[in-house]
């Protein structure tokens, strides 16, 4: 029993994906489009106050984490971070932050200086969809 319940958790290991390593990408909605609408490439914004990320998305739903529901995913935003490819699971850390709850706006505090930002779309697993649904990497300045 004992080599059956080792042997069943090392398959389960083997299988199992690891952060950042490739999965089989859930594909993307036709259309589907991801959007920042707040704050705008190039804003420059107020140090020391917290700074309201709005998320937008077109053509796609927003479901919580391990829910799958055909054409739906959750947010996840890059900050100072490159967008992982298709099929990635999107690492979870101070750089990419995870709305694995469906929301869809938050509020951030960031350092003075310069700073990207960019959403990701994550399916019920943290997965990035094929292909990638991501917005367009902005831009904005602490001061």
């Amino acid at each position: 029993m004992r080599t059956l319940l080792a042997a069943a958790a090392l398959a389960a290991a083997c299988c199992a994906g690891a952060p950042g390593r490739a999965a089989e990408p859930t594909p993307a909605p036709p259309h589907a489009y991801v959007y920042i609408g707040w704050p705008n490439d190039g804003q420059v914004v107020s140090a020391g106050k917290p700074i309201r990320v709005w998320f937008g998305l077109r053509n796609m739903g927003v479901a919580p984490k391990g829910v799958k529901f055909p054409n739906t995913g959750h947010h996840h935003l890059l900050i100072d971070a490159d967008a992982p490819g298709p099929g990635v699971e999107i690492p979870n850390d101070r750089n990419h932050l995870h709305f694995g709850a469906g929301e869809t706006e938050t509020t951030i505090e960031l350092p003075p200086g310069k700073h990207t930002l960019q959403l990701v779309m994550g399916d019920d697993r943290h997965i990035t969809f094929d292909p990638s649904v991501q917005s367009k990497k902005i831009t904005i300045t602490v001061k």
